[in-house]
């Protein structure tokens, strides 16, 4: 059949049939900031649910309704699952929630705040509690060396 014989509908069905959003195997830990931030995207979501409900929901635009769908089953999940996670008050312990500061061999100084999977930002200064480089600081104290993708690492601080 030649696409100019293809009807319109069949572009918005294959559009609105969206695959669920991955969620994670591990556990879904998070700080009182990313609680707060899964909360306000479940907010969202169900505010994008009502809005595409209230534009006649299929019927009127089946792609709308489909990925407000899928952002509530993911948001609810994600909130359902959460586990807050305040760090211990062991200081100078790199523990989740806590920001650790790191030398690199060329000397560069980098500091990231361990978070849960949903709120970690690289780019903003977090990174995810399951990521190569935070599981290798997890535990470590002020004055250890880790070994990161065959790189050491020193940690000098921990706040």
């Amino acid at each position: 059949m030649a696409v100019a014989f293809t009807k319109e509908e069949d572009y918005e069905s294959q559009a609105a049939d969206l695959p669920d959003r991955p969620v994670s195997p591990h556990p879904n830990l998070v700080t009182s900031s990313g609680l707060a931030a899964i909360e306000a995207e479940l907010a969202a979501a169900r505010a994008a649910y009502a809005a595409a409900q209230a534009q006649g929901g299929v019927s009127a635009d089946r792609t709308a309704m489909a990925r407000a769908t899928r952002d509530l089953r993911y948001w609810s999940q994600r909130r359902a699952s959460a586990q807050l996670t305040e760090p211990e008050p062991q200081a100078d312990v790199a523990q989740f929630g806590r920001t650790v500061e790191i030398e690199r061999e060329d000397g560069r100084r980098q500091a990231f705040r361990i978070v849960g999977e949903d709120e970690a930002e690289p780019a903003k200064g977090s990174i995810s509690y399951v990521s190569p480089l935070a599981a290798a600081l997890l535990g470590k104290s002020v004055g250890d060396v880790v070994e990161v993708n065959g790189s050491e690492i020193e940690i000098v601080a921990v706040r």
